[in-house]
């Protein structure tokens, strides 16, 4: 059976998509999570329903859950022809402001459009160092322009910031063809989150599509996740868990299956392995 699993599991901002904040919230309580992500445009549409911080704060007191992640930052380099980084943008202030109005432990970050990594390394450090004292996790994509996690560790490594870190995702590790010598060379203090799904049998052309609708629930189908804790533990990473299952399927059965489903098949994987997350 394994040990139960007691440490702070969150539930990624869009495994729930677009649910209301209340809901959103009572969702994830109901189902067993300690800890919930924002992204800046669900922390949007609740401001714009009614809901200032304090109020945000009320109803997060009331189900006993925390914020652990903001989502999602991928406006920190120039696009293509803009010759040089814009000012930090609105979205930016935004994330910054939710990070520490609710004691958000990381913003998450990453990058679509093809860029040249000189640039991409200057502009993320630019990014951590207007962070201040927030931590800035990079997550690698197989589909953006930090592809893999080698690159992905040396952008880090470059800022020479204590505040940079890596968002390590079961389903880019998988898709991303991620070996696992190349966890070797990364400091287990510099991954700030792990995020957990499983991966479907038949990759789509288009992945980008794949990964933000058609992921399945740890262990649904593979042993990948639990072979990337496995591969977590025995690297001394201690660190914030987060379940992000983004399915169109499951969305549909509604908020509080949603979650409870999540929940139940991550506590399941994560069981053999809760050191990974007693941080």
């Amino acid at each position: 059976m394994g040990t139960a699993v007691t440490c702070p599991l969150t539930i990624s901002s869009l495994t729930l998509g677009t649910v209301p904040f209340r809901e959103r919230i009572r969702a994830a309580a109901a189902a067993g999570f300690h800890t919930v992500g924002l992204s800046v445009e669900a922390y949007g549409e609740a401001r714009r329903s009614g809901l200032d911080d304090d109020a945000m704060r009320a109803v997060l007191d009331e189900h006993g859950i925390t914020l652990g992640e903001v989502e999602f930052l991928s406006d920190w380099a120039p696009r293509a022809g803009e010759g040089d980084s814009p000012a930090p943008s609105a979205k930016e202030r935004t994330a910054f402001h939710i990070a520490r109005a609710f004691g958000a432990d990381h913003v998450n970050a990453g990058l679509f459009e093809a860029t040249p990594l000189d640039v991409i390394a200057e502009r993320f450090t630019a990014l951590c160092e207007r962070a201040g004292e927030l931590r800035i996790a990079l997550e690698y994509m197989p589909f953006g322009a930090v592809p893999d996690l080698p690159t992905a560790w040396e952008l880090v490594h470059r800022t020479g910031r204590p505040n940079a870190g890596l968002v390590l995702d079961v389903w880019h590790w998988v898709r991303g063809a991620t070996a696992p010598e190349d966890l070797s060379p990364v400091p287990a203090a510099r991954i700030f989150t792990v995020q957990l799904c499983d991966v479907g049998p038949d990759p789509l052309a288009d992945m980008r599509q794949e990964s933000l609708h058609l992921r399945l629930v740890p262990g649904a189908r593979t042993d990948a996740a639990e072979r990337l804790l496995s591969l977590l533990e025995e690297h001394g990473v201690r660190t914030r868990v987060s379940a992000e299952v983004m399915s169109d399927a499951l969305l549909a059965r509604g908020p509080e299956a949603t979650a409870k489903a999540v929940y139940e098949a991550t506590r399941r994987v994560l069981s053999a392995h809760p050191a990974v997350c007693a941080h």
